[in-house]
């Protein structure tokens, strides 16, 4: 009966400690035997990720996404989506993580797990330049508004402008601009960063942002809540390269001014 105890238990401890091996293999584990690092994010988020005039990804988040690849000594695969796909890519696992200029709003972390944020923006209203809409007390009961599905700006402007016609888009941000210029909507909402670089494409002073925010946002890449290792590590990432310069050279070639247009 002994023996049969004593056997018992060191069945079990196996199998215990088997299992305290498998709960220690994370996501980092599972990129380093992968070689690659597999990012979810979108080809119509300039100045964040898109596809520059020479055919090739660039973009903020993609030289971020690039340089967290080279830091972990493996090698970028992108997944791209809609807006509207990024977070059930992630949740689905076809992604580790999710590169895009995404809030942390308290509803998506109810999902997924964001890092730090890594910068602040927030919400802006844009129309044609020769629209008769100069301020944001001019946008009245009843006037036709575009936004993204499931963006901030489309909950910004439920808020701010509750009694608006809201027209949803399923995409990026150039098919606001192409909606505001082809008169089927009278003003677009979207990230302020995002609509100054996507609005730099569009022949000059054909559109223009009017003055304020509608709201203050910080931006932050996010992983499964399954991924503690990643998350852990893409917070050291970015505190590393803050203390450096190198987040804050991205910045403000990519989002703080135009000068990437003359490059991409």
């Amino acid at each position: 009966m002994k023996k049969v105890k004593v056997f018992t238990i060191l069945v079990s401890l196996a199998i215990f400690f088997a299992f305290l091996g498998i709960a220690s293999a994370g996501t980092l584990d599972e990129i380093l035997k992968r070689g690659e690092i597999r990012i979810a994010c979108q080809t119509q988020g300039a100045p964040f990720s898109f596809v520059d005039k020479n055919g090739k990804r660039a973009g903020s988040s993609v030289e971020l996404t690039e340089l967290i690849a080279k830091e972990m000594g493996v090698k970028v695969k992108y997944l791209n989506y809609d807006w509207d796909g990024l977070i059930p890519a992630l949740l689905s696992k076809k992604a580790d993580m999710l590169a895009a200029d995404m809030t942390p709003t308290l509803k998506r972390a109810m999902k997924i797990s964001f890092t730090d944020p890594y910068m602040y923006t927030g919400s802006v209203v844009f129309v044609k330049q020769d629209s008769p809409i100069k301020t944001l007390k001019d946008i009245k009961a009843g006037t036709k508004m575009a936004v993204l599905l499931g963006s901030t700006g489309e909950n910004d402007a439920k808020r701010v402008f509750p009694e608006a016609k809201l027209k949803t888009y399923k995409g990026g941000g150039p098919l606001l601009i192409n909606a505001v210029l082809a008169g089927h909507v009278e003003a677009g909402v979207n990230d302020g960063s995002a609509a100054s670089g996507q609005i730099a494409s569009f022949p000059p002073n054909s559109v223009r942002i009017l003055e304020g925010q509608l709201s203050k946002s910080p931006l932050a890449f996010a992983v499964r809540y399954d991924s503690p290792d990643l998350l852990s590590w893409l917070n050291l990432f970015f505190l590393h390269i803050s203390l450096d310069g190198r987040l804050e050279q991205n910045l403000n070639y990519w989002v703080n001014s135009l000068d990437w247009k003359k490059d991409h």
